[in-house]
């Protein structure tokens, strides 16, 4: 089964001999060696008449390319390959993680020679173009930057999209969403043979893959607390939170004394590993008509929905919230930054003085100079709840687009205040939507 990634696919055409080292980043087992070895250099070989031979494929992973983890017999081979040939070369180096850091053969005592330094080394080649994969919790954003020097270029890539999932699965595309907004989107759910196996996949992810490279990596200490706090975010995606509460809420649940409480540095120092690892994001409030930000409480969003859902053992499934993470996913895929909006409504206290009562917006997505406010409503049953939904939208008192994604239509209309409703699986469709 063939699934498309176009979105990323495109970005890898458009960066092709751009000087740059292409370095592909994402959660584990969200597709991003496929997208290198399959997708990108099928087109190569098929729409740039690209020979085989000029495509240096290592997998740092598999045992016959073992040598190359030595950064120096990585750059050394490749020389030999493409240096003074008088041909285009790609490299394609996978799982670059697994490199090793080994000694300054003429400084013994100086900086140990990294991957860094052997693909900085190669893009000087005019003849080659390099690109890489790595796993999240070994290749992160701020890593990149850093160490190429900002002569780096990140394709951020994630689980697969609804349009992409459905691509593939295709079938009613509304069983299709109950499908995914259970399983959600990493490429291998589309080939387990059944529900079982789906679940089993998901929930030994954590503990096989994710959970060990934060532990290994950031050298946790008590990945009990680890875990403990991978499982409060699971369970309260699109609620508002920060370091300050987890902390309070690890510390109940262990019941632990004064003298052995979790301490705040640590979670938030964990809070941070497990963004690093790109398991969760974190949505920040926004003042729309103040434009600033406050410095908490945030909400987390899961980065696939299907990881969270597992990491609850699949019995917390409230649509309202499973929907929500859904759309935040959807809108960062779309590259917009986004934000919970936070909007004012003048009131009164008790004595009869004048407040100002805070409305949110779900998210108030950006992109450049467009911005379109989102409302997520699994369904709009009563009066008071189309009220509560449309309220906030107003009090943006702007011309921005306004969108309600719902669950309970099929057919997209504007409600009087010009707001769009639509389905939640069509928007998911329609790019054209934001």
């Amino acid at each position: 089964m063939e699934i498309k990634r176009d979105l990323y696919l495109d970005q890898l055409k458009k960066l092709a001999w751009n000087g740059q080292v292409k370095v592909i980043t994402g959660i584990r087992r969200c597709g991003k060696s496929y997208l290198l070895r399959t997708l990108y250099r099928n087109y190569l070989i098929s729409e740039l008449n690209v020979r085989p031979e000029q495509i240096i494929s290592l997998e740092l992973d598999l045992t016959r390319d073992i040598r190359y983890r030595n950064p120096l017999e990585l750059s050394a081979y490749v020389r030999s390959v493409a240096e003074g040939s008088g041909k285009e070369y790609y490299l394609f180096v996978d799982e670059i993680q697994l490199s090793d850091e080994v000694p300054n053969p003429y400084n013994r005592e100086g900086a140990k020679i990294t991957f860094y330094d052997a693909l900085n080394d190669l893009k000087e080649l005019s003849n080659l173009d390099v690109y890489v994969t790595g796993s999240n919790s070994k290749m992160l954003s701020s890593d990149i930057l850093t160490a190429f020097r900002g002569r780096g270029d990140e394709i951020r890539m994630h689980p697969l999209s609804f349009s992409e999932y459905y691509s593939a699965a295709g079938g009613d595309k509304f069983e299709a969403f109950d499908s995914y907004s259970f399983f959600g989107g990493l490429p291998l759910i589309l080939s387990r043979p059944d529900d079982e196996f789906r679940m089993s996949y998901l929930k030994n992810l954590f503990d096989e893959v994710y959970i060990k490279d934060i532990v290994e990596r950031k050298k946790v200490k008590r990945e009990d607390i680890l875990s403990l706090m991978i499982d409060y975010l699971s369970s309260s995606v699109g609620s508002l939170t920060n370091a300050r509460s987890i902390t309070d809420s690890i510390n109940s649940v262990l019941k632990l004394n004064r003298e052995n409480q979790v301490s705040l540095n640590t979670v938030s120092s964990y809070l941070s590993h497990i963004e690093d690892a790109f398991l969760f994001s974190e949505c920040k409030r926004y003042d729309v008509k103040g434009r600033r930000y406050f410095d908490y409480p945030s909400k987390y969003y899961s980065e696939d929905i299907g990881l969270r859902n597992a990491r609850t053992g699949f019995r917390q499934m409230e649509m309202t919230h499973i929907m929500e993470n859904i759309i935040y996913n959807e809108l960062i895929v779309r590259r917009f930054s986004v934000d919970v909006g936070i909007v004012y409504k003048t009131g009164r206290n008790r004595s009869g003085n004048p407040v100002s009562v805070p409305r949110e917006i779900d998210f108030v997505a950006t992109n450049g100079g467009n911005r379109v406010y989102l409302q997520s409503a699994f369904a709009m049953e009563s009066e008071q709840k189309i009220i509560s939904e449309t309220l906030p939208l107003s009090l943006a008192g702007d011309s921005f687009p306004k969108i309600i994604v719902r669950h309970d239509i099929r057919k997209r209309w504007r409600d009087d205040n010009g707001f769009l409703n639509i389905n939640i699986v069509d928007f998911l469709l329609d790019v054209s939507v934001t």
